[in-house]
């Protein structure tokens, strides 16, 4: 079982261009009256991280910004960031994925090569790192990080092999040891074995993030909203930005299920085409019963707590890419 295990000393005191989606102005939206307020900061602890100008990782604890860190030298997006058990940091930057410490110190490094991209990486343990590069050919990477050794690649279909960015973002091992890709510019998921063969699919529309479920169900976030689908291809869940209208969304990201039933849905808009004042009030999570009632809303655009766009969020409970994971023989 996954266990947090941070350094508490640390901790005591202690994200470009999303071309696949369309963002609105967040100008439209509501007045604040009519949303869910109040604790909404503190309600969870959690790891925060988002496109946008700056590369900023953040965590949250008790309402307050506990720890941060900024890539000022790097150039890119955090289109994917999973907090270990050991404390460390693994994140893609779109040119390349690195972990870190809590004390900031970087342990392991690959950038992408020249025209490519990498957008997600799943920890398996804390030796291997499994990651796709957006490329032609695109693939699918996993590294032993102790000894640099490739221990898995595959190729992966596109649909443009020259227009790399909007390939993929998100992926995600299983509990059997598959691999489930959202691809983007093929408008499905993809579920693979160790071997690179194609065990099942799913049509969705520009799909940005798949997470699988403990009940064997999977999770998909594209430009519609959020289903969960069984491996049947039944639809046993969904939701909309329009079931939720008081609330401003511009861009869709990712979702997970909580130990409570609870779905957490994450909301992303432009740093590029909106100024500061038009994020404000641009929701940038929300948590939603099964029957879909909004039982907590993130909104936390100023200070003392800006935290910026958001592309993915980890409560610290409950970890967004648990590493007890295997991909095929790889553990």
């Amino acid at each position: 079982m996954f266990r947090l295990i941070v350094v508490n000393l640390l901790f005591l005191g202690i994200a470009g261009t999303n071309s696949a989606q369309t963002t609105d102005k967040a100008a439209t939206a509501p007045p604040a009256s009519t949303q869910l307020r109040g604790n909404n900061l503190a309600l969870h602890d959690f790891m925060y991280a988002g496109e946008s100008h700056n590369r900023r990782i953040i965590i949250v604890r008790q309402g307050k910004i506990v720890w941060s860190y900024d890539d000022l030298s790097g150039k890119g997006e955090i289109s994917d960031a999973t907090m270990l058990s050991n404390g460390n940091i693994l994140f893609t930057h779109q040119f390349g994925v690195t972990e870190i410490t809590p004390e900031k110190t970087v342990v392991w490094n690959y950038d992408a090569p020249p025209g490519n991209e990498i957008h997600t990486a799943i920890p398996i343990g804390n030796d291997h790192v499994l990651f796709i590069m957006n490329g032609d050919p695109a693939m699918v990477r996993a590294v032993n990080i102790v000894t640099g050794a490739v221990e898995k690649e595959f190729n992966l279909k596109v649909k443009h092999p020259i227009s790399i960015h909007a390939q993929f973002r998100h992926a995600r091992l299983t509990a059997n040891g598959t691999l489930l890709v959202a691809h983007m510019d093929l408008n499905k998921v993809v579920e693979y074995d160790a071997d690179g063969q194609e065990l099942w699919s799913f049509p969705a529309t520009a799909p940005w993030g798949v997470t699988p479920l403990a009940n064997g169900n999977i999770l998909i976030t594209d430009r519609i909203g959020v289903r969960e689908v069984t491996r049947r291809g039944d639809t046993v869940w969904t939701f909309s930005p329009s079931e939720a209208n008081a609330y401003h969304f511009a861009s869709l990201q990712q979702a997970w299920r909580l130990p409570n039933g609870n779905t957490v849905v994450n909301n992303w808009v432009n740093e590029w085409s909106t100024t500061a004042e038009e994020r404000v009030g641009t929701i940038q999570a929300l948590e939603l019963t099964p029957a879909k009632d909004v039982v907590w809303a993130l909104d936390s655009w100023t200070a003392p707590a800006a935290l910026g766009p958001a592309t993915t969020i980890q409560f610290l409970d409950t970890p967004s890419a648990p590493e007890d994971v295997h991909f095929g023989s790889i553990r």
